[in-house]
């Protein structure tokens, strides 16, 4: 199935300590970090964080940005007929750019092509801003908005022994996923993924971790669903952040997949961090 054509760009979380968690991502990701208004934000090369003040464990918004004209037409037809979400100046996003609310009230916004984040990038080695995760109370609402109204396509479902939907992982591009969704507790963010290109890259950014003394708390690994190897650390707010590499590339017509909700699903190489 085709993919509405798009990568993620930027995210913007919450917390009620901002500027601690800003400095987190400026240090911890080679983000220099600059203040607009209210609004902390990191950025780099391929890779955008902004933090604001609010509740811990929330996505604000995530922007999204088209790669053709065409596929940018195809979405603003597509989005003509869904519920819009208003979209402050402050955002700095394009005049033009549309946004959607899903189920549990995450903003979800998208931008045409040829507006360039281009920076200065001082990490170690490329990490580009791939994908996220929320979790969810209700995941099979979540996974119909994303699916039926966003356009994006699911390459892999988790279920558990009785049928019931606990994860899902959809597309937006060639890349595995662009955003994971799980079943969880309750509702919330969950984590980033800077993809970097290959194992090189993971253990430069893992010695980085090290020198900074920030502790690896999963991983390294191997995910089922996408194949990519990873390392998680917690932010500040207890927000996962992990460096991953490898991700699959999906055909067009790859069917989508079922796994076992278990541990081995989430990190083939042992122990994972359940949401469920």
């Amino acid at each position: 199935m085709s993919t509405i054509s798009a990568a993620l760009q930027r995210l913007h979380i919450t917390s009620p300590q901002p500027q601690m968690l800003a400095d987190f991502y400026a240090t911890v990701y080679a983000m220099p970090m600059e203040k607009s208004g209210d609004t902390w934000r990191c950025r780099a090369h391929q890779r955008m964080v902004e933090v604001s003040a609010g509740p811990a464990n929330r996505l604000r918004y995530a922007l999204f940005r088209l790669e053709t004209a065409q596929a940018w037409k195809r979405l603003r037809e597509r989005l003509a007929q869904a519920p819009g979400a208003a979209l402050p100046a402050e955002w700095g996003l394009a005049p033009d750019a549309l946004a959607a609310i899903d189920p549990d009230g995450n903003v979800i916004a998208f931008e045409g092509p040829g507006r360039i984040d281009a920076q200065h990038d001082a990490a170690p080695a490329p990490a580009q801003l791939q994908h996220f995760a929320l979790r969810t109370q209700q995941i099979e609402a979540m996974v119909a908005f994303y699916e039926n109204v966003l356009g994006f396509v699911v390459s892999d479902k988790v279920v558990n022994e009785q049928g019931e939907l606990r994860a899902c992982f959809l597309r937006v591009n060639h890349l595995h996923h662009a955003l994971a969704l799980f079943a969880a507790p309750s509702a919330g963010y969950d984590h980033q993924s800077f993809e970097t290109p290959d194992w090189d890259g993971l253990k430069r950014w893992a010695d980085r971790m090290g020198e900074l003394r920030q502790t690896i708390v999963w991983g390294v690994g191997r995910h089922g669903p996408g194949n990519d190897a990873f390392f998680m650390v917690r932010d500040p707010d207890g927000n996962l952040a992990e460096i991953s590499a490898e991700i699959e590339s999906c055909a067009e017509d790859r069917p989508a997949g079922r796994w076992p909700h278990e541990e081995r699903t989430l990190n083939l190489w042992g122990k994972a961090i359940m949401r469920s």
